[in-house]
């Protein structure tokens, strides 16, 4: 009998080429060669570079700091501005001010544009934005200035126009990013059954979460600058030293208060950034 009739040959099914099952010929179904998404490497969120190269720059700077100063001939005014602990006191006293200013900016400002953006709120959300544009709209010194007439000097009024000013980042940016959510996902969402704070909590918040963190970012590196006029108003930091060296006219003293501003804003933004990496959902990342 002849075997070129139309029938398949016996066992002709495993004669078919394996990489059209596995795809292990490195392309894909669709012919563009690009592996299948569940096998892409995932890049790494922080790099090495993003993790030394600020903080490298940063000792560089305060150490070539340190030894000027080990090298300077310093008078005994500057000498006794930066002796006994005064530099670690208004450095310390700085980085309280701008972690309990941005405490209560968060649980302020976080709530504050959840709340704003729900139906039953949803009106108020011009005045609330009105209000806190006033609030960075004013002049940080003159703002410090009216809150030690109504408080008096201490460390309250620093905190409250601290808070004040950083407030806005956070509330316009929640209340961006909760509008900015498709529609048809919280949609989708409510249909399958997921209660209105289960809505909010797993999918409204997640997907606002990168706009979120940019305004807290923000308002953290404000906070650091705000704080050094927390001097004027008896609430200390670093701004201290910066007043002591532009008043006595010595140079040393207002150059540690500046370096140890600036390196402190620029850590604070550093750490920030690697939150906003580490924290950004997996599903809003491109390629994944």
């Amino acid at each position: 009998m002849s075997t070129s009739s139309g029938r398949r040959p016996e066992g002709g099914h495993a004669a078919k080429d394996p990489a059209l099952h596995d795809g292990h010929d490195g392309s894909s179904d669709d012919g563009t060669g690009a592996a299948p998404p569940s096998t892409a490497a995932r890049h790494p969120r922080v790099t090495w570079q993003k993790l030394t190269f600020l903080p490298t720059a940063l000792i560089a700077v305060l150490l070539a700091t340190w030894l000027w100063f080990e090298q300077a001939d310093l008078d005994a005014l500057t000498r006794n501005a930066l002796s006994d602990g005064r530099v670690s006191k208004a450095l310390w006293q700085h980085i309280e001010l701008t972690v309990i200013s941005t405490f209560f900016v968060l649980i302020i400002a976080i709530p504050l544009g959840v709340l704003l953006t729900r139906p039953v709120f949803r009106r108020a959300s011009p005045a609330a934005m009105a209000l806190a544009n006033m609030g960075q709209a004013t002049p940080a010194i003159g703002l410090l200035a009216l809150l030690v007439i109504w408080l008096g000097i201490g460390r309250r009024a620093a905190l409250i126009g601290i808070i004040a000013y950083a407030v806005l980042p956070v509330l316009s940016n929640t209340i961006a990013g909760l509008k900015a959510n498709d529609p048809t996902l919280l949609e989708a969402a409510r249909g399958i059954g997921m209660s209105p704070r289960g809505v909010l909590a797993r999918v409204e918040l997640p997907l606002a979460v990168p706009l979120i963190l940019a305004g807290v970012r923000t308002a953290l590196v404000l906070n650091v600058g705000t704080a050094t006029l927390a001097t004027f108003g008896g609430g200390g930091g670093l701004g201290v030293l910066i007043t002591t060296g532009i008043t006595s006219q010595r140079m040393p003293v207002l150059v540690v208060g500046s370096i140890l501003t600036v390196a402190l804003a620029l850590l604070v933004d550093w750490l920030a950034s690697l939150a906003e990496l580490l924290l950004r959902p997996r599903g809003l990342e491109a390629g994944s």
